[in-house]
């Protein structure tokens, strides 16, 4: 008798494991990455070499804000940079021959330096008329057109989509099963549909008192961008072997 009631019992309980390890829950994909790209000075917008849509590279141009100005300097300060350092020649040759003094030399060194730090600086400001992508991503948003005058304002809106986030809230009787670097099905809605492997990054230790739930993390590889971020999708939790 007491046999008959283990087997029951290892029945009954061999579909509820399965159904703990097949148990899913709801979710969101979302970009690994959001950046509002704008310029750190004022200017007028004299390119965008993108559109929404389009898919951009770390470092590539994206804007270009008008720097006819910030190039003349850039290009007075390389002249009195190389007017400086022929100064400097002729001063030390002057002084080898006992025709100048040691102070002018060193005045004309001096000279040459200020001039060297005064083509870093305009080189600084004439580069900040040139905005670069931050990160690999796609224009989600373009906020500003070609004669525009900008300050502060965002000019366009990009997102990184590989890895995708995929977000998800769970019962915090379940905050033992879950850990960093477990992996996951996810599943997304359709019309995309499939199934995709995820691994956990962020298990969040601060949980919700009023919902009993705490807040799990998954990246999910998207190298070729064919799945796209702000859908739907079920995830189940791979038991730890």
């Amino acid at each position: 008798m007491n046999n008959l009631v283990a087997v029951i019992a290892m029945l009954f309980a061999i579909p509820s494991a399965q159904a703990q390890e097949e148990r899913r829950y709801e979710c969101l994909m979302e970009p690994a990455l959001e950046v509002s790209l704008s310029s750190p000075v004022s200017g007028i917008v004299e390119t965008i070499r993108v559109d929404r849509g389009d898919a951009v590279k770390r470092g590539q141009t994206l804007v270009q804000l008008q720097s006819s100005v910030e190039r003349a300097a850039v290009e007075l300060a390389q002249a009195k940079l190389e007017f400086g350092q022929r100064k400097v020649a002729r001063t030390r040759e002057l002084f080898r021959e006992n025709f100048t003094s040691e102070f002018s030399v060193d005045e004309a060194v001096t000279e040459a330096r200020l001039a060297e730090v005064e083509l870093a600086q305009a080189r600084t400001i004439a580069r900040q008329k040139t905005l670069k992508s931050p990160i690999d991503g796609i224009v989600v948003e373009r906020l500003s057109q070609v004669g525009e005058f900008v300050s502060d304002d965002e000019i366009l809106k990009l997102a990184q989509l590989d890895p995708l986030h995929v977000e998800v809230v769970i019962p915090v009787e379940q905050l033992d099963s879950v850990t960093v670097g477990m992996s996951a099905s996810v599943y997304p809605s359709e019309p995309v549909g499939g199934e995709y492997e995820a691994e956990v990054t962020t298990v969040d230790q601060v949980l919700d008192a009023a919902s009993g739930t705490f807040g799990v993390r998954l990246a999910l590889a998207n190298p070729d961008g064919a799945l796209p971020a702000g859908l739907r999708c079920m995830v189940s939790f791979h038991a730890a072997e």
